[in-house]
């Protein structure tokens, strides 16, 4: 029975969003569900998405919506008295950080006739409001608090066993986005005994993925202002230098350089494309205008918008991330337009259709971009995603898919085998078939690979490295360290009692990781509805230090062995 309420709540939403409607979707309608559907509904519930639902939004004040964790930025708003028009639904979405300085939306629409058009959408959309949800939630999740935020300290070791799942729907789908709040004074994250933290650099905005240069810079990547950012320090404890790169990009988020031992290019990631500048080790702003090295990664480019670049160990072969477009691929229907081992022979073992064709995916080409092949399939969104540097093998951290209940199905951290598939939107860490598409892949069933490493439900796994001391590093971590992987966690939002928000050491040993992992950096959550700050990647700097990116705060932190 349960099931069948669930099933039908799945298709009322599919349904409202208009992802299951007979009729031809409007230009709006066509790009929300592309690009706004994986955090807003237009219905009257709040359900588990990240933003509030935008039905009624014409008229609305801002921050409006009952039970919904706004952010202090536009509570102020809403209280100032701002109410949502046409004209300023248009000023928002052009820039929102620049309408609304704080807002945890994190990128607007720069095509006027786009927002035009979704603003028209929106203006269609009406209902009449429901009781707050995330209270509820919260209490529903009350008697379960495994992997809790409450539960975090520095030193906790965790091992999650595929074998240990609970079942789907063993607790109501939560939607508990969180409210960022100001780090209160004095506070700083928690690090394990024996080792200090401190600020490398702040006031940086939204930063997400950073990567070291041979120099000791740091690349920063800023996917809402479409910027690459390089910090420069003189003694490696605090950035001195700021500077902006290359502009005018298109949400930049994974960025590599390559070669690796000198680099002549960096390689950077935008949406829907790869580019790449010329580079030389301590430039601090682009020589000239990028070569686009891959014009089009995909005929979609909504849902999960986060490309990871990562080279092989001899250089010859670029790997691509791409996230899927959906929750659970519930619209694509149950064959693909070819038959299916045509189709797999193309596109490799398990890979979906329709919307999500080379989605969820993780792809190959050669270092100019040329050769574009399948290599894994079936990785949700691979957001994380690295080389070892001693084994080659190529790493995924890997965000799962949402609306099963608290505690199901973990994120994980996974190594990735060419022509492998690791069960989305059928299957979940391993055989576990996913109720919504029941039936649809039997043949999958006994090929889904199984991950290395499971991580709490909903953590929101980002960036990983794994840690090898520089050579020559004033501030190598100890020896037990070496070569274990550090994973940032950004943060649940699809769970009753928030979990994440911090960043984990995750075991390893001989380059295999173990299945455990142990909460290393702990301390920004304040409450079930507050947070300071939000984990987003992790580097290790040229002196041996951990820098974590923390885009809620707009932080580098700084992370040594020391009292």
């Amino acid at each position: 029975m349960r099931h069948t309420t669930h099933a039908a709540i799945a298709a009322a939403c599919l349904s409202l969003t208009g992802l299951a409607q007979a009729a031809a979707p409007s230009p709006g309608q066509t790009y929300f569900n592309q690009n706004c559907a994986s955090c807003h509904t237009v219905d009257n519930k709040l359900s588990s998405r990240a933003g509030p639902g935008l039905y009624n939004v014409i008229g609305r004040k801002a921050g409006a919506v009952p039970g919904y964790n706004y952010s202090d930025a536009l509570s102020k708003a809403g209280a100032a008295g701002k109410t949502w028009t046409r004209e300023e639904l248009d000023v928002f979405l052009r820039d929102p950080n620049k309408d609304v300085p704080g807002t945890t939306m994190p990128i607007g629409i720069a095509d006027e006739k786009q927002r035009a058009a979704v603003i028209a959408y929106l203006a269609t959309q009406s209902g009449k409001a429901a009781a707050p949800a995330a209270a509820a939630a919260s209490k529903r999740a009350a008697a379960d608090k495994t992997g809790a935020w409450l539960d975090d300290k520095p030193g906790d070791l965790r091992h999650i066993k595929p074998t240990e799942l609970v079942k789907p729907y063993a607790s109501e789908s939560a939607g508990n986005g969180p409210k960022l709040a100001p780090r209160p004074d004095g506070v700083m994250p928690a690090v394990p005994p024996g080792f200090k933290i401190g600020i490398y650099a702040d006031g940086l905005g939204k930063s997400r993925l950073p990567l070291r240069a041979p120099n000791g810079d740091i690349v920063l990547s800023e996917a809402a202002k479409g910027q690459i950012t390089v910090l420069r320090s003189k003694d490696g404890e605090k950035a001195e230098t700021v500077s902006v790169y290359a502009t005018g990009l298109s949400r930049p988020y994974g960025m590599a350089l390559w070669p690796a031992e000198n680099p002549k290019y960096l390689y950077v990631a935008n949406v829907n494309s790869v580019v790449r500048f010329p580079y030389s080790v301590g430039d601090l702003k682009a020589k000239g205008e990028p070569e686009v090295v891959i014009e089009k990664i995909s005929d979609t480019s909504g849902g999960h918008v986060t490309r990871t670049i990562a080279f092989s160990k001899d250089g010859k072969t670029m790997f691509l991330s791409v996230g899927s477009a959906t929750n659970v691929a519930a619209s694509i229907g149950p064959q693909p337009p070819q038959p299916l081992a045509q189709w797999e022979a193309k596109y490799g073992v398990g890979a979906a259709w329709g919307e999500e064709t080379e989605r969820a995916a993780v792809l190959a080409f050669d270092a100019d971009g040329k050769n574009r092949r399948a290599y894994a399939n079936g990785l949700r969104n691979c957001v994380g995603m690295i080389v070892h540097p001693t084994t080659g093998d190529l790493f995924c951290s890997v965000n799962e898919r949402d609306e099963l209940g608290d505690n199901l199905p973990p994120d994980y951290v996974t190594r990735v085998k060419q022509g492998g598939f690791y069960g989305w939107p059928w299957y979940y860490i391993g055989a576990n078939e996913d109720p919504r598409l029941k039936g649809i892949r039997p043949d999958l069933k006994d090929k889904t690979i199984v991950p290395d490493t499971l991580i709490q439900s909903h953590s929101a796994p980002l960036g990983m490295v794994v840690y090898q001391a520089p050579k020559g590093a004033k501030h190598a971590f100890p020896q037990e360290y070496e070569g274990d992987i550090f994973v940032a966690l950004h943060g649940s939002w699809n769970r009753g009692i928030r979990t994440g928000y911090k960043v984990v050491r995750v075991f390893m040993k001989n380059g295999v990781p173990t299945g455990q992992y142990q909460d290393f950096m702990t301390g920004m959550v304040l409450s079930d509805r507050d947070v300071w700050g939000r984990p987003a990647a992790v580097e290790v700097a040229a002196d041996g230090a951990l820098l974590v990116v923390d885009d809620g705060g707009g932080v580098v932190w700084r992370i040594v062995p020391g009292k």
